[in-house]
């Protein structure tokens, strides 16, 4: 027994029954199943993690996929294999301290996943004349700081179910309190855990993930829930990215759910007033949050295959140019 578990032991009863209220309510109006503290970190064991980044051959485009929060390069496959099929060259990369166990990832701040995204973006930069990056979620966040980053190299992105705030319909009302709350120490305490329906619409498919996220391995479907200091990781990824949207002047693809579960379509709506460059919004009417593999993500491989290939075209003077 811990120190902390042994005080909690110990406490009064008025407390413990102050504390489990506490929880109680913060579980019905904050959207997670239930509140539970995190487990402590062994600190110096050794961290497995399983290596489920893909990669595809291609010709003189490559796409970089990156994967969102807490989930795991699967979710991007079926995307790279379409995209694959029409020619592309497609690396599936994994963020740092993702696939591996929620004390892992709480050892990871956002700085170490984009260093992850740099470094892959750099290795099929090295291969390849044209490169590309298309991103889920928190990865569409990731996908629009590199953008601002490298915007001499990077000849467009795709930003899926863009995640810069929690609004969809499945998100509790009272949602928006959650800052304050990420705010004090209960964000290195507490995680949250997905509610129904879960980002997919797809019933059968939902099943599947749901099975797969409380399995405990998260390389099939990530992570059962997101830390809160994770969350807070990504308040402050989005902040810097934000003020950075002025700056990207390549061709964006936005894709997202009309009846995204997490994040609406207000999202979307942001990205297109406030990036610099041109922007493509497509609305979706037959999926939720994961759109890569949801009912319409062939609709997505289509999207970004046409925009992509349409880049492509245009910058057909430059493939066999100089790669520096």
């Amino acid at each position: 027994m811990t120190e902390q578990t042994r005080a909690l032991t110990d406490a009064p009863s008025w407390w413990r029954k102050s504390r489990q209220a506490w929880q109680t309510w913060v579980n019905r109006w904050f959207g997670s199943q239930f509140w539970s503290p995190r487990a402590e970190a062994e600190t110096g064991a050794a961290e497995s993690f399983a290596d489920v980044r893909f990669r595809y051959p291609g010709q003189e485009a490559a796409v970089l996929l990156i994967h969102g929060l807490t989930g795991t390069p699967t979710e991007m496959r079926y995307i790279g294999k379409g995209l694959a099929a029409e020619g592309f060259a497609v690396y599936g990369m994994q963020l740092a301290g993702h696939c591996g166990s929620e004390e892992a990832l709480l050892r990871t701040r956002w700085p170490d996943w984009y260093a992850s995204v740099e470094e892959a973006y750099q290795e099929l930069a090295a291969e390849y004349p044209v490169v590309f990056v298309a991103g889920l979620s928190m990865g569409a966040v990731l996908a629009i700081h590199l953008a601002a980053s490298r915007p001499a190299r990077l000849q467009g992105i795709a930003c899926y179910s863009t995640t810069l705030w929690y609004d969809g319909w499945a998100i509790p009302k009272l949602q928006f309190l959650l800052p304050l709350v990420l705010a004090t120490p209960l964000a290195d305490r507490y995680r949250f855990v997905e509610n129904f329906p879960y980002g997919i619409k797809d019933e059968r498919l939902r099943q599947w993930v749901v099975d797969s996220m409380h399995s405990g391995n998260s390389t099939l479907a990530g992570n059962l829930g997101t830390t809160g200091r994770s969350l807070r990781e990504l308040q402050r990824l989005v902040r810097v990215v934000k003020q950075e949207m002025s700056q990207v002047t390549v061709p964006t693809l936005v894709v997202h759910a009309r009846d995204d579960d997490m994040t609406s379509s207000s999202n979307a709506d942001y990205l297109q007033r406030h990036l610099a460059g041109p922007v493509r919004k497509v609305l979706l009417d037959d999926c939720y949050h994961i759109i890569t593999i949801d009912r319409q993500r062939h609709e997505v491989i289509r999207e970004s295959a046409q925009f992509f290939q349409k880049i492509v075209r245009q910058q057909d003077p430059l493939l066999h140019g100089n790669r520096s």
